[in-house]
């Protein structure tokens, strides 16, 4: 696969990491493998996810393949970049041409990037799942793999400005253990096991996070469980609601 777009994606983007003086660290970086086939079940609080889950994968010199909604794949900035980077449209119209797309990634031993609670999370917890990345990865035989991130919705997230020029944010990646489902598994009953591995792992990132809010204004990004003006999951849950009728 002729990969002519992506790597030069991944050198701006750390050059901006260095400009921004953006502090990244990555825990479990062994756990990516150096060959084969994965999914990476990834959380979803920011905009910018998909750069920070695929630097995750860097260490083990993996090129991760995102699921993405289609209208990403329209927009004439980001389309060609997408599609360049050889992503997978994911249009809910029709989801099976999508699912075996990245089912045949999988089988040519890609790595396929999933954010299975399918929008961003407002209250920076984990959201309930979708199974989709478990059944992908029962399909074609080949580890799950849990990712947490933390920090990169100070940068941009749902229903808050843009502060992409925000200088010296830390930003945490935490990749656990991976899972390894199989085909005759109940989806649903993994798709549980991973919802409390990724669960685990933000709450691990969040306690060890070295910033704290500069001041009351600032305390939107921690969830409210830990002090933050974040909403509780079930505000979010209600606000999604009407947001998407």
């Amino acid at each position: 696969m002729s990969e002519i777009v992506y790597p030069p994606v991944i050198a701006a983007a750390k050059v901006m990491f260095r400009v921004l003086d953006m502090k990244v660290n990555v825990d479990g970086a062994e756990r990516v493998p150096r060959s084969g086939g994965a999914v990476v079940a990834c959380n979803h609080v920011s905009y910018l996810d998909f750069i920070f889950c695929g630097l995750g994968a860097q260490p083990a010199g993996r090129l991760v393949r995102f699921m993405a909604k289609k209208e990403v794949f329209d927009n004439r900035i980001s389309g060609p970049l997408m599609r360049g980077m050889h992503h997978i449209p994911v249009d809910r119209d029709a989801g099976l041409a999508s699912y075996k797309q990245a089912l045949a990634a999988l089988r040519d031993g890609e790595v396929v990037g999933v954010f299975p609670e399918a929008t961003i999370s407002r209250s920076f917890t984990i959201k309930d799942l979708k199974n989709g990345a478990v059944r992908l990865a029962a399909a074609a035989g080949v580890p799950l793999i849990p990712m947490a991130l933390w920090g990169s919705q100070r940068l941009w997230t749902k229903g808050h400005p843009r502060t992409l020029t925000r200088r010296h944010v830390p930003i945490f990646i935490a990749i656990g253990e991976p899972l390894s489902p199989q085909r005759r598994d109940d989806s649903e009953a993994v798709t549980a096991e991973l919802r409390q591995q990724l669960s685990a792992l933000l709450d691990g990132v969040q306690r060890g996070y070295p910033d704290a809010p500069a001041g009351p204004d600032d305390r939107w990004w921690l969830p409210a469980h830990l002090g933050g003006s974040a909403p509780t999951p079930e505000e979010a849950e209600a606000l999604d609601s009407r947001t998407s009728a």
